[in-house]
């Protein structure tokens, strides 16, 4: 594929990064998308499992330099997986759940990046893209990756709008996720992911209130 791609580029003489799509069936055949002249939400993956920065990269090109790189030193290494944190409501069809965000945190440690612009306070506007953050999260194997993404989704902190969080939660729970057989219809094949529960952990309850507090004593 990757052969493929850099002869579609070459063909119409782009010089930039940009990002091709195929789709790839169960018999191992895959098939031309299309291509977007210019990187895709979905960077991060290739960032984290490659080391590269491509964004880095594709300011070299615009500048006139050379790629810091050939395409024979690209190594992969281990499985990443991006969360696209939304506030959207899965609940109801995935519906935008624009507001202001009371309290936000976002995770960390090893394997674990967020690229985000929110901050406690930030009201999300109606009229743009309804994504808060996304979390990047990378690991040697499948299975770390699965573990590790699960302990990441539950320290993230997002109050105040709904979020596609716990819908991400319920998708690393499910038997076939964790052994990776999944493909584009893996959430129609799952109605019953949206059966999450809405009610907050202790925890966020015990905050809430201690919050509360504070603020009615002028602590």
């Amino acid at each position: 594929m990757c052969e493929l791609a850099i002869r579609a580029a070459r063909a119409v003489g782009y010089q930039n990064a940009g990002t091709v799509e195929f789709l790839l069936n169960q018999e191992g055949d895959f098939y031309f998308m299309e291509m977007n002249t210019r990187l895709q939400v979905e960077h991060t993956i290739t960032e984290q499992i490659t080391g590269i920065d491509i964004v880095q990269e594709q300011i070299r090109i615009a500048a006139g330099e050379p790629l810091s790189y050939a395409q024979q030193d690209v190594d992969r290494r281990g499985f990443a997986i991006q969360f696209r944190i939304n506030a959207e409501d899965p609940k109801n069809d995935f519906l935008p759940n624009f507001g202001r965000i009371t309290r936000y945190y976002s995770p960390g440690g090893p394997g674990v990046r967020t690229d985000a612009a929110i901050y406690t306070g930030y009201e999300f506007p109606p009229y743009y893209d309804s994504m808060c953050a996304k979390l990047t999260v990378w690991a040697l194997t499948w299975e770390q990756t699965v573990r590790r993404s699960t302990r990441a989704l539950k320290d993230v902190g997002l109050h105040g709008v709904k979020t596609t969080k716990p819908f991400h939660l319920e998708i690393l729970r499910t038997p076939e996720f964790i052994a990776g057989e999944f493909d584009t219809g893996f959430v129609e094949k799952h109605p019953e992911l949206i059966n999450y529960s809405i009610r907050r952990p202790p925890a966020d309850l015990a905050a809430a209130i201690a919050a509360a507090i504070v603020v009615h004593h002028g602590l």
